[in-house]
């Protein structure tokens, strides 16, 4: 299965060794990350040093762990579903639009977020951290 993650599901995989961090690292799905939202992951980088314990080289090496088992979407392909998938959220949340876009980008795919909004929406299927586990 094809799976966009949302913001909220790579922190969590960031800030602690849970059931997060070890679906991703040890299933089998395809995962997929908006290349445009990295800035999201980077804006909470404090945030995630300070509830993980983590040092600056720490969290730059658990990146890299966790982006070898998640693609980036490029924004070229986000670009081309960004006007569809704003009619489908602009007015639930505009802020989650490039996930819509990412997931319209990819065929078959789901979205993992543990945000209520996203079920405000029937266009993309939406998982919840426990549908994954």
């Amino acid at each position: 299965m094809k799976i966009i993650l949302d913001v909220n599901i790579i922190l969590s995989a960031l800030i602690r060794d849970s059931a997060t961090r070890k679906i991703i690292l040890n299933s089998q799905f395809d995962f997929y990350f908006p290349e445009p939202s990295l800035h999201k992951i980077r804006k909470y980088k404090d945030y995630i040093l300070e509830k993980s314990g983590l040092t600056g080289k720490g969290y730059d090496k658990l990146m890299a762990i966790l982006f070898k088992y998640i693609r980036l979407v490029p924004t070229e392909e986000i670009r081309k579903n960004w006007g569809k998938a704003k009619k489908i959220m602009e007015y639930i949340d505009k802020e989650d639009v490039v996930f819509i876009a990412a997931a319209l980008s990819i065929s078959g795919s789901a979205i993992w977020s543990d945000d209520r909004h996203f079920e405000r929406q029937d266009k993309v299927k939406v998982l919840k951290t426990g549908d994954m586990v």
